[in-house]
């Protein structure tokens, strides 16, 4: 879809800036221990969360065919203290996200994404390989979804960074859901549990419980707030001018096919997609394109397939494979919304949350993850790599 109106600044060539960028550092005081915090005693002696098992169906959907346990584990660790926390790069105007760093050129915009775990609005923790796997997951369903979707993809040249084409963004996170589910205090669940029928313009039947699959999946549009993302309707959204009447349909058209795709892939590998959010731009010929990440174990909530039914049927959570346990171990040591500080997660948490994020890229791409090298993370190898493709 092409928009007739007022874009972001004209484009510029793309060779404008091809000097190096600067020094790429990775901090590990800062990196594992959640912001502003100190541990709190005896976290670390906790007993490490269940690991995530082994996926029915073909060999191509079993995760156990790629992790070697003891290898990755031993790869991890070694990581603990050389967590890609925080970048300094020498071109373009930074932007720190939760978990990105952006860096704004003329035409494009170079995505960093750090081993930052974020959760609440707040930072947790950083976790080994989260940022290559997080980065080459939305770029392997990026490529898989082009004709479905155009992106503004331009190029992935190292194993955390993806160079995007600048686009215009709608201050909007479109958040397409499949079921009834969720842990925070603007999740579609906790709003029902309350009473709430009515939720970001959606109509839902009484005599649901949590973790029930809807009748069908929806979209629950949220705005971006420095203060935390909040609920809106596209009523307000299209009367609030945050985007027209054709955008949005056009915006939450695409968004509901992709997430349908998505749970398509996912249900062949032995997995349940239950809920995800997208983001979309303007770029400067007026097309939209889908432009941040895309089912990601981030940005993603993943359940295991064969054991779903039964689970819920008992009334006990499903089993998951994304930060949702790392989520819940927080709210069960802390009040992650309102203490200034927060415990550190023990390293067996971290290191958990960092194999399974493994084994979902593995499992949903069936390709073997190939853990990057540390030296990559230096200014040096970072330049090489991202020089050329600016």
């Amino acid at each position: 879809m092409k928009i007739d109106r007022g874009l972001c600044g004209g484009s510029r060539a793309a060779g404008t800036g091809r000097k190096a960028f600067a020094t790429l550092s990775a901090s590990a005081s800062q990196g594992r221990r959640a912001a502003g915090g100190r541990s709190i005693a005896g976290c670390a002696s906790r007993p490490r969360t269940a690991r995530v098992k082994t996926m029915a169906g073909s060999p191509s959907s079993s995760p156990s065919s790629f992790v070697k346990s003891d290898e990755i584990e031993e790869k991890i660790r070694l990581m603990l203290d050389n967590c890609l926390s925080s970048t300094s790069l020498a071109k373009g105007i930074k932007r720190e996200g939760k978990v990105r760093d952006l860096y704004e050129l003329d035409d494009k915009v170079v995505s960093v994404t750090t081993d930052r775990q974020s959760g609440f609005d707040r930072h947790l923790a950083s976790v080994p390989f989260k940022g290559q796997v997080v980065n080459e997951t939305s770029v392997w369903w990026l490529n898989q979804t082009r004709d479905l979707v155009p992106n503004a993809l331009v190029s992935a040249p190292h194993p955390n960074v993806a160079i995007m084409k600048k686009c215009r963004v709608f201050p909007v996170e479109f958040v397409v859901r499949g079921y009834l589910t969720g842990s925070t205090g603007t999740s579609i669940w906790t709003n029902y549990s309350k009473g709430v029928r009515s939720y970001c313009g959606n109509d839902l039947p009484d005599g649901l419980v949590k973790n029930d699959k809807l009748e069908r999946n929806i979209v629950t549009p949220t705005t971006k707030a420095e203060s935390g993302d909040v609920p809106i309707t596209p009523q307000e959204i299209v009367e609030q001018g945050l985007m027209t009447q054709e955008e949005w349909n056009y915006a939450s058209g695409k968004a509901l096919a992709l997430f349908t795709f998505g749970q398509e892939v996912a249900l062949k590998n032995g997995l349940l997609l239950v809920d995800t959010k997208y983001e979309f731009g303007v770029d400067d010929d007026g097309n939209i394109l889908l432009i941040d990440e895309i089912h990601t174990p981030d940005s993603s909530r993943y359940w295991i397939a064969d054991t779903y039914k039964a689970l819920h049927a008992e009334g006990k959570e499903p089993e998951n494979i994304d930060k949702e346990f790392l989520r819940l171990w927080f709210k069960d040591h802390c009040d992650p919304y309102n203490d200034l500080e927060l415990p550190e997660a023990p390293d067996s948490l971290i290191i958990e949350l960092s194999r399974r994020y493994i084994t979902l890229y593995e499992t949903i791409t069936g390709q073997a993850f190939e853990p990057a090298s540390s030296d990559l993370y230096q200014g040096s190898k970072l330049a090489e790599s991202v020089e050329k493709d600016i």
